[in-house]
């Protein structure tokens, strides 16, 4: 039995989604065209026919880990605290290795101006829906909050698939999140 090939935006997903991987298990270094198209089970050539360069494929994973990222928009009306709860718990235990990558090409993107374009733009995109969840919830400038509620998540997720964190339990995850970003909210909208 033969396998589907992808085709058209299909095998740029799957292009993208094995560069990921790769990048996540083996680091930049073991990211080449001829591995990606090994790791999507595509013919030769196929990767360097959509992606010619190394930076195509650098920013193609930044832009398809994004895609991801958007498409968990909460609904309107959600409260704040259990959507970000509920989605750095889910990243953690569902993409860890769009997290891993992330932190890859993010190291990367320091000496790659192009990369790091791509990257900011992913960064200002994901803040402005961050601002826009943190407006219901009596958090004063919402869009200014944003930042450090997004740099506390992400501190928390690096710690969790790089760090000690990645001891916890499940659970034990799930509570440190869940107590860090609701003294966060409580701090930024001034509760006492």
């Amino acid at each position: 039995m033969s396998t589907q090939v992808p085709r058209g935006a299909d095998r740029r997903d799957a292009i993208a989604d094995a560069a990921i991987h790769l990048v996540a298990t083996r680091g930049l270094r073991g990211l080449t065209h001829r591995a990606v198209d090994a790791e999507a089970g595509l013919p030769p050539g196929s990767t360097s026919y959509y992606l010619r360069t190394r930076n195509a494929l650098l920013t193609a994973c930044v832009s398809r880990m994004l895609t991801r990222d958007v498409a968990g928009r909460p609904p309107a009306g959600a409260d704040p605290i259990e959507v970000l709860v509920g989605q750095t718990v889910t990243l953690a235990r569902e993409r860890p290795d769009d997290l891993v990558a992330r932190y890859e090409l993010s190291l990367e993107a320091s000496r790659q101006p192009e990369l790091r374009a791509a990257i900011d733009e992913g960064g200002r995109q994901l803040r402005a829906m961050l601002g826009q969840l943190l407006e219901g919830s009596g958090v004063p400038d919402p869009e200014a909050a944003a930042w450090p509620v997004a740099a506390m998540l992400d501190g928390l997720l690096y710690d969790r698939v790089a760090g000690t964190g990645a001891l916890l339990e499940p659970e034990a995850f799930e509570a440190a999140v869940r107590r860090s970003v609701t003294a966060l909210i409580a701090g930024l909208r001034g509760d006492r």
